[in-house]
């Protein structure tokens, strides 16, 4: 008999604009960057009607959410501010709810009045890479809203978060930060709380692989963990070569982290991804 990895990953679920998702099996995000500098060239995008076929090549293809980004979060990436990010997200959120009406929108934004707009225009799911640190506004917001909320470690800025990050452990320290955070959430009036770890934010590449190694004890914290490492630095600097050429071993990492009980897998290339969850899902059921 196989395992089911049942201490792994339990069955959560998040409400999304009176949607319920379940995430007894987990589910695919799509990254849509609507910026000029992301780190992956390809995934750039200015141009609504490329965004419109690009997010419906997604649902297509299996995402369950798609994840809109107005601002590169890179390390040492300048920020455009909340006018700016509410220019690009706006007419892209009001485009994709008139094509896909059913899609679940995410925002990725710090910024708790971009969020608070994106949300009223028809986004459901606030993924904000500071948890909440670098707009006090944020965790008030999304409660008052009744939005689902990632929450994302992350030691530092965007602009400094890679000058030597330390940590006497990283594991524990993410843990004990989500522990803190999950309960300051929960106390806001945050309903459904999701927890990402950070990968590539202010860690260094050994932070980032003991931090999937032990992945499955941030289940300690009581949510649903995002994975985000799709064609990050600590794939492709490890086995040479580019953004471009990490797709192979974002399917690995990703692979990992389906084992160690991540509930969402927030990635480039969805078609992929599927493939993961499909194969690691019967397998845990055989």
């Amino acid at each position: 008999m196989g395992s089911k990895n049942t201490l792994l990953r339990k069955d959560f679920t998040i409400r999304c604009r009176g949607k319920l998702l379940s995430l007894s099996r987990p589910l695919v995000m799509g990254i849509i960057n609507i910026t000029d500098d992301s780190f992956y060239a390809n995934s750039r995008s200015r141009s609504l009607q490329h965004v419109v076929t690009r997010a419906g090549e997604m649902l297509a293809a299996g995402a369950a959410m798609l994840d809109l980004g107005a601002q590169s979060t890179r390390p040492g990436a300048e920020e455009v501010g909340p006018a700016e990010e509410l220019e690009r997200l706006l007419p892209v959120i009001h485009a994709l709810v008139n094509h896909y009406p059913e899609a679940v929108l995410s925002v990725d934004t710090y910024h708790a009045a971009v969020a608070e707009k994106c949300i009223l225009a028809g986004a459901s799911i606030i993924n904000d890479i500071s948890a909440g640190e670098m707009d006090p506004d944020m965790i008030p917001v999304a409660a008052s809203l009744k939005a689902p909320y990632i929450a994302m470690h992350m030691k530092g800025t965007p602009a400094d978060m890679q000058k030597n990050p330390q940590y006497e452990d990283v594991v524990r320290e993410v843990l004990d930060y989500f522990i803190f955070k999950a309960d300051a959430c929960r106390r806001a009036g945050i309903a459904d709380l999701v927890i990402d770890p950070g990968f590539g934010f202010g860690k260094t590449m050994a932070h980032n692989y003991q931090l999937l190694h032990r992945l499955e004890l941030l289940h300690l914290a009581g949510a649903p963990i995002l994975a985000g490492m799709s064609r990050k630095s600590m794939i492709y600097r490890l086995l040479g070569g580019s953004a471009a050429e990490a797709l192979n071993g974002t399917t690995v990492v990703n692979t990992l982290a389906l084992r160690k009980g991540a509930s969402i897998l927030r990635v480039h290339d969805v078609k992929e991804a599927m493939e993961a969850v499909e194969i690691v899902s019967f397998m845990q059921n055989v």
